[in-house]
């Protein structure tokens, strides 16, 4: 198949990308380097069944270039972030909806098989549920949140009008190598690693009983590419992608100083700071996967635990190797 990835250099882009070039397939990646990085791409630019196109979902030109004889899209590209969207409420609205809206309407104009997209588990906002199930959702609680919302309606939206398929992905805190900690932005287990690694507390923000249904990336890449085989049936629905296990943010300290003292017996000692919560965030977030594994037959292959131990020793050989 000829896939495009969009923000196919970022986190999760970018190991979507390997797996894709590794089953055979012809991949194009759009992307504008806003917050995804070259050296993600470094072993995928040596395929000759790769295609780089350096642009922006905002420019709609690009964006019907991208989608020229490709199959498939998997939309990945967005700016991401509670607090970013919070200090930059009308950028974050640009490009995750009006770039968004640019390449969902591109693939469709181009009679692209089919459009998966990355939604997030921020929709869930203030539902009170205990685990999350996609029909029943909250208000949003961020910008972020109201735009990743703003997605899937438009999506909807145009699979009923159009009778094109759509399939969104409601991510739960992807984690794994290639998320950065370089960022004001930063991920809460990357800012983790690399403050133990260097010796310093990390900050909890609230008592540390604030949790999250943590998802190595590798479930998440397998979920794309059971979304682009998916039976029919499958299309114009929304799915919550996790591993369906809750981890507070103290487990989550303690997981991760264990891992990273197999290699830094420093580490060992270090104990975190608390501060206040964080304006958006949501205190709970634990996945049913039911509707996932029922459609599109997905299992995670990758534990918490599991994920914790490759990612920590991912960030070790690179942050201090």
């Amino acid at each position: 198949m000829r896939l495009l990835v969009t923000g196919g250099a970022g986190f999760i882009g970018s190991n979507l990308v390997d797996s894709l070039l590794a089953r055979g397939n012809e991949v194009v990646v759009l992307d504008n380097f806003s917050t995804g990085r070259i050296e993600n791409l470094f072993s995928a630019v040596e395929n000759p069944r790769f295609k780089l196109i350096v642009g922006d979902i905002r420019d709609e030109r690009r964006c019907r270039e991208a989608v020229d004889g490709v199959d498939y899209v998997l939309h990945l590209a967005a700016l991401g972030s509670v607090p970013r969207s919070i200090a930059d409420p009308l950028t974050s609205w640009e490009v995750n909806v009006g770039g968004f809206a640019n390449m969902l309407v591109a693939a469709k104009n181009a009679g692209v098989k089919r459009f998966v997209y990355a939604s997030s588990s921020s929709v869930y906002g203030d539902d009170k549920s205990p685990v999350k199930r996609e029909a029943v959702i909250g208000e949003p609680l961020s910008p972020y949140a109201a735009s990743k919302r703003g997605q899937e309606l438009f999506a909807l939206n145009i699979s009923r009008v159009y009778g094109f398929e759509t399939l969104g992905l409601r991510y739960f805190n992807v984690f794994g190598p290639r998320q950065t900690p370089f960022s004001a932005y930063a991920a809460v287990i990357p800012k983790f690693v690399s403050q133990l690694l260097r010796h310093e507390r990390p900050v909890i923000n609230g008592d540390g009983s604030y949790s999250r249904d943590f998802t190595y990336v590798d479930n998440v890449v397998r979920a794309n590419e059971l979304a682009v085989l998916a039976d029919k049936p499958a299309a114009n629905r929304v799915y919550n992608i996790a591993c369906g296990k809750r981890t507070t943010l103290n487990e989550l300290f303690i997981a991760l100083r264990r891992e990273l003292s197999k290699y830094d017996p420093a580490v060992a000692s270090i104990e975190p700071e608390y501060a206040s919560v964080r304006a958006g965030d949501i205190p709970h977030s634990l996945a049913d996967i039911g509707l996932a594994e029922k459609f599109l037959g997905y299992v995670p292959e990758f534990t918490v635990d599991k994920g914790f131990e490759i990612a920590s020793r991912w960030y070790f050989e690179h942050l201090k190797g």
